[in-house]
């Protein structure tokens, strides 16, 4: 089978040894959960219960009349102790429903499926999955429904399942495809259903052999969805990445895979969807790969979403010597965090501890125009333009040099050998760039 991949990126070093061999398991039952009201792209929801609530599990406990929306859900069944801005992992306090959880785990099933799989409309599917709150899980957390949504004057051609996980350290759509692979397939008949999507692709890098391998057995009898192989290179898993590598289709710059006739959704997602569909279950839990040299013992888990990460740190074995750094998702995408009360989010995928001796300070030095930054780019961008306009403030410039198509894998950074904060300055100049462009309209 050939091997499929894009040009520029880089290739870091993964570590994904540390859980790759490591079965799925349920992490402990969270005494409390903080279930932040914005845990997709998209307008912020209304809660739905108020202090002193009793909730079930898989109860709605906030949503929005706004299309582009996901509700949120209670994880575990038990009292709402108070609604309040918390910390979530964006660095940002963000309105949550704080429930203490009680013994008894109470179910809520308004979600059950109520009629045959196979006699679901689109539409039902479409209204059960926006219904369940599912987002992508792959990092982005857009809202699923949305996706599948497709407008009448696009033409969709192929749906691409995301199975690359090309982030270092992270292993959940490794073992997710490893441990269910019919499962993953089932949702994803349901999502092409949806779609009205005929021909199906599932990519994987060529360092996961045994999701590989399970994958093609899951397939064998589709007569409509193929398993495709791609070069282990960062960032493959980017969705105009795949489009590119896979069909040779570019994605116009501010423009979605829908305009190349492509839906691309995470491997984890449509587990989330046959769920949803098949149990009634809404997303009020995920898989995270727990790891890094600072873990007693890394390990991949089922947790509870609105679980604190020192909870689940716990369920690791707890630190492994003096933690330096603790990173919430990849470590190339992922956010560095000050404190283990943060909350997790339905985005949440990773948790990586390193330890303080082999955390690096980095001491930025001039550039010395060596260009790796550019040849790195998967976007075919200039990093150090970009960071230099950002730097000394002329963001009316950043829009000639196309910002916004920068994806913010953060190659540029992690290949600089001046140690210089690209993608830093590089993310500052998009948000004053969009601020630029608002206040002209």
């Amino acid at each position: 089978m050939s091997v499929l991949t894009f040009k520029q990126g880089i290739h870091p070093e993964y570590h994904k040894e540390l859980t790759r061999e490591k079965p799925l398991k349920k992490a402990g039952r969270p005494e409390e959960v903080v279930i932040p009201l914005q845990q997709h792209i998209g307008a912020p929801l209304d809660p739905l219960v108020q202090k002193g609530d009793h909730v079930k599990q898989g109860q709605k406990i906030g949503d929005t009349d706004s299309f582009v929306a996901a509700p949120v859900h209670a994880s575990v069944s038990g009292t709402v102790k108070g609604i309040q801005k918390m910390l979530t992992p964006s660095g940002q306090k963000t309105e949550s429903i704080i429930i203490e959880a009680d013994d008894e785990d109470e179910i809520d099933d308004s979600l059950k499926p109520d009629k045959d799989i196979d006699k679901l409309t689109s539409k039902e599917i479409i209204d059960t999955v926006r219904e369940a709150g599912i987002v992508g899980l792959g990092g982005a957390m857009f809202p699923t429904h949305v996706k599948l949504s497709v407008p009448e004057d696009k033409d969709v051609e192929y749906f691409v399942l995301n199975g690359i996980e090309c982030e270092p350290f992270l292993n959940v759509d490794n073992r997710m495809m490893i441990e269910r692979p019919s499962d993953i397939i089932s949702g994803m008949k349901l999502m092409m259903k949806a779609a009205d999507v005929k021909k199906g692709v599932i990519g994987i890098e060529n360092n996961k052999p045994k999701a590989i391998s399970k994958m093609k057995q899951a397939v064998e009898k589709e007569e409509n969805i193929e398993i495709k192989v791609f070069e282990t290179k960062y960032p493959q898993g980017g969705e105009k990445m795949l489009i590119k590598a896979l069909l040779d289709r570019e994605v116009p710059e501010g423009g979605l895979p829908l305009d190349v006739g492509v839906i691309v959704n995470n491997i984890t997602t449509a587990v989330a969807v046959f769920e949803a569909i098949t149990e009634g279950k809404p997303l009020i839990e995920r898989t995270i790969t727990i790891t890094g040299e600072g873990i007693s013992e890394p390990t991949n888990l089922y947790y509870r979403i609105g679980t604190k990460v020192k909870n689940l740190i716990n369920d690791a074995g707890g630190f492994k010597g003096t933690p330096g750094k603790i990173v919430l998702g990849g470590p190339m995408t992922g956010a560095a965090q000050h404190s283990t009360e943060v909350t997790t989010v339905k985005g949440t995928s990773g948790i990586i501890v390193l330890h303080k001796e082999s955390v690096k300070k980095f001491d930025p030095k001039p550039c010395i125009r060596c260009a790796r930054c550019v040849d790195s780019c998967p976007m075919y961008l200039l990093p150090l333009k970009l960071s230099d306009l950002s730097q000394y403030e002329r963001y009316d410039e950043l829009d000639n040099y196309n910002v916004q198509s920068c994806i913010e894998c953060g190659s540029c950074s992690y290949i600089c050998p001046a140690d210089r904060p690209l993608l830093d300055y590089i993310r500052i100049g998009k948000m004053e760039d969009m601020k630029l462009k608002k206040s002209s309209q």
